[in-house]
């Protein structure tokens, strides 16, 4: 049976609907693991200009 057209439009509609709320829900966990990565980051960073300061203390 073919789909009138309001009925494909609607399907459309449903479609774009969940592809988005998908797609929020994708940026909502990347921004959840940005927000607990900035630790990490901070302490990698401070560890590298430790290992920087430590590689010009030994050179001559």
């Amino acid at each position: 049976m073919a789909r009138t057209k309001f009925t494909f439009e609607k399907w459309q509609k449903e479609i774009a609907k969940r592809q988005k709320k998908e797609e929020k829900a994708a940026r909502r966990a990347e921004a959840k693991q940005l927000k607990a990565a900035p630790e990490s980051v901070v302490r990698t960073e401070d560890q590298e200009t430790e290992d920087v300061s430590e590689e010009r203390a030994f050179s001559p």
